[in-house]
Parts: C-alpha cells; structure tokens; sequence
C-alpha cells in the first residue's frame, strides 16, 4: 500500500464514526490491515494529512457530483494534484477512494459539520482553494459547482470576504485584484499596503504547515495569488 493509503489508515482522527468514516470504511478497512494507527485527541482543531485527505476526498466527490456528469478532465486533474503531491502510488489509491465515492451520496451538511469542528480555520480555506482548482480543470467553471463550493465554504463557516478572495483568483470579476486583498478600490495607498501585509500572513503557506510538505506546496498558489495581486494594484497606482 503506498504513501497516501498509509495516511488514510494513520489519520483516523475525526473520521472514526462520523460520515466521513461512515463514507470511507471500505477504504479504512483495507489500509488499517497494513498500517500503523496513530492517536488523536479529540478537540485539537490541528488535522493529520490523513484527515484532510479524507475530507479533501469527500468534498471532491461532492464538487464533481453537482452537475450530474462526471468530466474525465476532472479526475485526470485530481489525479495530477495527487502525483505532484504523494506520487503515482498514492495517486492510484485516492482515485480507487475517489472512484467508490463518487457513487454514493454525499451528506454534505453532516460532512462539513464534522470538518468545521476538527480542523482549523486556515486548513478550512486551504480545502476551497483547491475545490475551485478541480472546477477550473475542464476550463470552465460549472455554475452547480461553484455553488457546491459556496455551499460548503458557508457550512464550513469561512467567512464570506475570504471565499470571495479565493473565488476571485479563479473567476476574477470587476477589481479582482482588491477583492483579493478584500478591500476596495477606493481604498487608500496605505490601506492597499495594509491589506496585501494582512493578506500575505493569512495565507502564508506556514499556516498549514502541519498538513505536511505536500500541502504546503498547494497553499503557496494562493500566496502567490495575493503577491500577483499587490503587484497588478502597485502598478496601476504607480506605488514603490
């Protein structure tokens, strides 16, 4: 069993006898065969890589699902997040999850109420920037999609300026880069510093260090999103 398999069967965690476990037993059975279960403690907000791959996994299944057809640009997206991330053993294994997922239905409201209640805020966010990352993979975005993603953003109690950040990296609207930073465009030049400095820290890649490596990679997209945005505003007010 490969990498990610070893992370299903060690990060248990929040999912033993929530829906998440309920939805992904089969799995688990498999892999505690041949893994190692590490402990949890229960009420620590800070999620194993196990545990956010599983929810990452349900949440996928539930994007995909919403407009009724599953694309083939969609899965080779996630199976592409999953090589660059774990490799192609660990990619194979969250697609055959994946795969078994994708024919059950989804209690999306008993789902996010279990990830808001064991994971942390910023791992929260990090779970909708990618969700947008799986819609945008056919080249277009599905409206049932991103209103899934909103949907879950909302029952995983991201507040609204943030999800409108993350939305705005992928369907940008009027003055995208100051909804980036969550201001506007009246804002003054000290207050555009103050933003993109407080934007800066709350999406440094740091902040969901604890998900491992792998994770860490994905969150410096939107890192890089908010520096791209600063500078795009920075050029447009001729600011040094």
């Amino acid at each position: 069993m490969g990498k990610f398999g070893k992370w299903i069967g060690g990060g248990l965690g929040f999912a033993v006898g929530g829906p998440i476990g309920a939805l992904i037993g089969f799995f688990i059975g498999a892999a505690v065969d041949n893994t190692q279960i590490y402990s949890y403690s229960p009420g620590n907000p800070r999620p194993t890589t196990g545990d956010f791959s599983m929810s990452l996994l349900v949440l996928i299944a539930a994007v995909m699902k919403a407009d009724g057809k599953i694309m083939k640009s969609e899965l080779d997206y996630v199976k592409r997040f999953f090589v660059n991330q774990f490799g192609p053993d660990s990619a194979r294994e969250a697609l055959i999850v994946l795969r078994d997922l994708l024919k059950k239905e989804i209690p999306l409201n008993e789902v996010c109420a279990q990830i808001k209640s064991n994971m942390d805020y910023s791992s929260r966010l990090q779970l909708i920037h990618i969700l947008f990352n799986i819609s945008a993979s056919d080249g277009r975005f599905d409206k049932a999609e991103v209103k899934v993603i909103n949907d879950i953003s909302n029952l995983l109690g991201i507040y609204s300026n943030d999800f409108e950040s993350v939305r705005n990296m992928f369907i940008p609207a009027t003055d995208a880069s100051y909804k980036i930073l969550e201001i506007d465009s009246s804002a003054t030049d000290e207050e555009v510093k103050k933003a993109y400095r407080r934007m800066a820290l709350k999406y440094h890649p740091d902040k969901v260090s604890h998900l491992g490596e792998e994770y860490r990679k994905s969150a410096e997209e939107k890192f890089k999103a908010v520096n791209e945005a600063y500078e795009r505003i920075k050029k447009e007010r001729n600011l040094v």
